[in-house]
């Protein structure tokens, strides 16, 4: 698992399916027959269990995964705390929750020798990551691959690049991530990260709560939004590496980290369902309307992470993909809007049909948050083409974007709410809607009785 990590991430090769039961073996003959925790595991190995819910949780929503591995897990020295640097973890205090319409651009270049968990930079969040609730908004910008393996025992991580591509080195084997893919880290599973251009920076959603899941598809039927045969899981690869490996910990909001004799990263074989994934955005199947007005934008969404309530999750990931516009007698872009939802928008290329590009605008790399019921929607100079635009079929194809939706309001950092690459003016987007309504005549005007 050394050499040219571009080469490598050409050569991969994955397993199908979304929650599937998977198996893999790097060597023949590494998985046990029969059952999961022999009295002695096949070539001298050692079988372990990583749960990633409760044991008893329902099957259809329980996550776990055996691993058979040169050492367990358990072998390793006491962690001690290190610097969390520009990472953080709910519950947010710095601030307080802010009414306002947020918006920032992409972060700055790294320092040189970043690599990807140094390059971690936390926006914000909610919940208590103590309790298992809610999330966090990190961003990430990295120049340097890491020498060493991180695992993040507070949440799932979802990453999703803009700009340069990833090789995850992952406990279950390889996964590659471009922009305009995304990659899930289940949470618990070590990693690390090599890039496959000189510089990398994206996105990550950190969900403290219930595990990432398919949405149920209701009235649309049986199939339609992410396919689940489209997440691709890795097969199994690993290190047989002696020598100094430090590994880094995340656990309640804290950064810990011990130097191991060995790496980590050893598993030979694996089967089970809590496993990590890379999906490409572009093969999300749209739906939308064929008559007239613009849906909500629930049917965009991708994954979710359900709460206590049906129907309320704590966060949904949606994304907004290439799709045709053939409403009737509709406004397109996406419409005026109050949510009891909070979003927290990105953009991975090209242009967002509701925001004005470009320089001071919303650009890849940048982000907008609206917390709950904060008015949003089309800025002026979207509003006034799109109100006088001809209503031919048109294919919205130079754009992907996304947002995290979650059920309470994101919290900023206060390294957020004061960065220099927070655009100052972000209101005046919405100057210049101007008064159109022109109040009828009375009945006594016109005459009438």
């Amino acid at each position: 698992m050394s050499g040219d990590p571009r080469k490598t991430a050409e050569g991969l090769t994955y397993l199908s399916g979304f929650g599937n039961e998977h198996s893999s073996e790097a060597v023949p003959g590494a998985l046990p027959e029969g059952r999961n925790s022999p009295q002695r595991a096949p070539l001298g190995l050692y079988a372990e269990q990583l749960s990633g819910t409760a044991f008893t949780e329902p099957r259809a929503h329980n996550r776990r995964s055996w691993l058979y591995r040169v050492r367990p897990s358990a072998a390793h020295p006491a962690f001690t705390r290190t610097d969390n640097g520009a990472l953080g973890t709910a519950p947010f205090t710095e601030t307080v929750p802010d009414p306002n319409r947020l918006r920032w651009d992409p972060l700055p270049a790294p320092a040189e020798g970043t690599d990807f968990l140094a390059g971690l930079w936390t926006l914000g969040g909610n919940g208590d990551v103590t309790q298992r609730s809610g999330m966090a908004v990190h961003l990430y910008h990295a120049n340097a691959a890491m020498d060493r393996v991180f695992g993040d025992a507070d949440g799932e991580l979802l990453i999703v690049p803009e700009h340069g591509g990833l090789l995850l080195r992952t406990e279950f084997g390889l996964l590659r991530a471009e922009p305009g893919e995304v990659a899930l880290i289940p949470r618990g599973v070590r990693f690390r990260v090599d890039l496959l251009d000189d510089t990398a920076r994206g996105y990550v959603c950190e969900n403290y709560g219930a595990p990432f899941r398919l949405p149920d598809l209701g009235p649309i039927g049986a199939n339609g939004l992410a396919n689940p045969r489209d997440f691709r899981a890795p097969v199994a690869a690993y290190e047989d590496t002696e020598g100094e490996v430090e590994v880094v910990n995340k656990f309640c909001g804290n950064l810990w980290r011990a130097v191991y004799d060995h790496s980590p990263l050893d598993v030979v074989a694996w089967h089970g369902n809590h496993v990590p994934y890379v999906y490409d955005l572009r093969r999300f199947n749209v739906l939308g309307t064929i008559s007239y007005d613009h849906p909500d934008p629930s049917i965009f969404t991708v994954l979710t992470s359900p709460s206590d309530t049906p129907g309320l999750a704590g966060i949904d990931f949606v994304v907004f993909a290439p799709r045709w516009l053939v409403g009737e007698d509709t406004f397109r872009p996406p419409y005026f809007h109050r949510n009891v939802m909070s979003e927290y928008m990105g953009l991975i290329e090209g242009a967002y049909d509701a925001k004005t590009a470009g320089k001071g605008g919303f650009v890849p790399g940048g982000g907008s948050l609206h917390n709950m019921m904060s008015a949003h929607g089309p800025d002026r100079e979207t509003f006034d083409r799109a109100s006088a635009a001809e209503l031919v079929p048109q294919k919205v194809d130079d754009g992907l974007a996304f947002m995290f939706e979650t059920r309470w309001p994101v919290t900023l950092t206060g390294r957020a709410a004061r960065a220099d690459h927070l655009q100052p003016r972000y209101d005046d987007v919405w100057r210049g809607l101007e008064r159109h309504h022109r109040a009828l005549p009375s009945p006594e005007s016109a005459g009438l009785h």
